[in-house]
């Protein structure tokens, strides 16, 4: 997969690093192993932050400054890391979907970086272009209907909208019988180190919830 950073991104955020993790995968409905990492990570959080603090959470905060940047209220459009951890923080459950998407949002919320996780043979074409969302554009968020992602960061292959920090797309979304994983770590803070890290999280965890096969990721700007 080619990662393309428009300069209308690279205008309100030049510090950008991304991450893109691609991996043949084995989905499952549920992991234990995984569901009591996420309970562990929960426990962290509701020890460390409050649903103000953990606005200052580093890769939270610069998402929230660029999404005021592109025009959008990070308030009512709340990046999904942000959105995990509050639920967490407000003593929910997180959803339990299916391992892949679980794993994603493990780590996600241990990072804080917003996470898009794709079946890259829903995707059309070979480039994803990161851009801003327009005025009208259609969009389908996941369990959320039509999306207004005007404003909104968004990747886009060669029909349209396929991620944003606040919600995939219906139309690229993983599912049980999902065998091949593009995950894009989205670093509007600018710190390579977490960023690949957070990289190498998903790249470990594929492989052992997974059956994670030729598992890479690489760095994008």
């Amino acid at each position: 997969m080619n990662i393309i950073v428009d300069e209308e991104i690279k205008s309100v955020c030049p510090e950008f690093v991304g991450a893109c993790v691609e991996a043949d995968v084995v989905n499952s409905e549920s992991s234990d192993d995984l569901w009591a990492m996420i309970a562990q990570t929960a426990d962290h959080y509701r020890q460390t932050v409050t649903t103000q603090t953990l606005k200052d959470i580093s890769a939270i905060a610069a998402t929230r400054r660029i999404y005021k940047a592109c025009g959008k209220d990070p308030s009512r459009y709340r990046p999904s890391s942000e959105a995990l951890i509050r639920r967490m923080l407000q003593g929910k459950e997180l959803y339990h979907i299916d391992t892949l998407v679980d794993l994603i949002n493990l780590a996600s919320i241990t990072y804080g970086y917003s996470i898009g996780g794709f079946d890259a043979d829903k995707l059309v074409g070979d480039t994803l272009t990161l851009g801003i969302g327009r005025e009208g554009e259609p969009y389908e968020g996941i369990g959320r209907g039509q999306l207004n992602i005007a404003g909104l960061p968004v990747y886009r292959d060669a029909v349209g909208g396929v991620g944003t920090p606040t919600s995939d797309n219906e139309r690229t979304k993983m599912e049980l019988g999902t065998r091949r994983l593009v995950a894009l770590v989205n670093g509007y803070d600018g710190n390579e180190h977490d960023v690949e890290a957070t990289a190498q999280l998903i790249v470990s965890l594929v492989g052992r919830m997974c059956e994670g096969k030729n598992a890479h990721y690489f760095i994008y700007k």
